[in-house]
């Protein structure tokens, strides 16, 4: 159990002791910290523009400003890029063309370069984020699969209920990185209780297990019956007597658009190994 624990633990950051406030701060410095960096690209563009602008006559030197936005939709996500589409115009505008130093344009050709410059910078921070975003959900598909089968290989392998409900917390955390609960209940009694994060389950939702497990259906938080759960709960059907249920906390700004594809698959491995252990107990008592 120790190993196979721990294989699942590499695939998970920063969930147990992750507080959603603190969370919160981190990630608003982490987006001024992402938009400073487009301005500061944006900066050394102008300064490599005026340079050579004032050593070289270049026809197209707005293209320099052009460099910050590929960097940043590629690195920095799509709001840094179009900043840095609007710096690089209003830069080329303000340094670049007669009368400089102001915004504003005598020539109408280079009303049109500007606008060119910026509708080109549009363009480009959206191809380069589209080709980011589908690099990036790529690589999240393959986690997500390699994580998958490292489950798959190490529920199978526990050879006890207490390591199978621990490894599938464990794997339900490195695939959606959020507070995750798994219980188990037998005979309407919670038998185990296995948590992957800060969030400790209250009664309201072990009420929100119960309910989901007399129903069949999946309990989402927040909504009745469930209104004071902070757990999404799926049920999990297993051998006669015992039951499961997956709890995951989601914050509601990040929710993923379908989890129960990939908690369904979560919870069918899960289920047949509850019950290959329910047997297999059955028959180490029997004379």
């Amino acid at each position: 159990m120790a190993g196979a624990t721990s294989k699942l633990r590499g695939d998970i950051a920063l969930l147990p002791d992750a507080n959603p406030l603190l969370g919160s701060a981190l990630w608003e410095v982490a987006a001024t910290v992402r938009y400073l960096a487009s301005f500061a690209m944006t900066a050394v563009a102008a300064v490599v523009a005026v340079g050579v602008d004032s050593r070289v006559a270049i026809p197209n030197i707005s293209l320099v400003f052009v460099v910050p936005v590929i960097v940043a939709a590629i690195s920095l996500g799509l709001g840094p890029s179009l900043c840095s589409a609007i710096l690089g115009a209003l830069a080329y505008n303000f340094f670049l063309t007669e009368p400089r130093y102001t915004l504003i344009v005598d020539d109408p050709a280079n009303v049109w370069a500007i606008g060119l410059l910026f509708v080109v910078g549009l363009i480009v921070s959206a191809v380069a984020f589209t080709s980011r975003r589908r690099a990036t959900d790529a690589a999240l598909l393959r986690r997500q699969a390699t994580v998958l089968q490292g489950y798959s290989r190490d529920v199978v392998a526990a050879d006890n209920t207490k390591a199978i409900v621990s490894i599938t917390a464990q794997a339900l955390a490195a695939l959606f990185q959020v507070p995750v609960v798994v219980i188990l209940v037998v005979e309407g009694k919670d038998a185990s209780v296995e948590r992957v994060g800060d969030i400790e389950p209250q009664e309201a939702e072990i009420e929100a297990v119960r309910s989901s497990l007399a129903t069949g259906l999946f309990s989402p938080a927040g909504v009745y019956p469930a209104l004071a759960s902070r757990f999404d709960f799926w049920p999990v059907a297993t051998a006669e007597g015992q039951g499961a249920a997956i709890g995951l906390a989601f914050d509601p700004d990040e929710r993923p658009s379908a989890p129960a594809t990939l908690v369904d698959i979560v919870g069918r491995f899960l289920a047949l190994a509850l019950d290959r252990q329910h047997f297999r107990d059955g028959a180490n008592v029997r004379p």
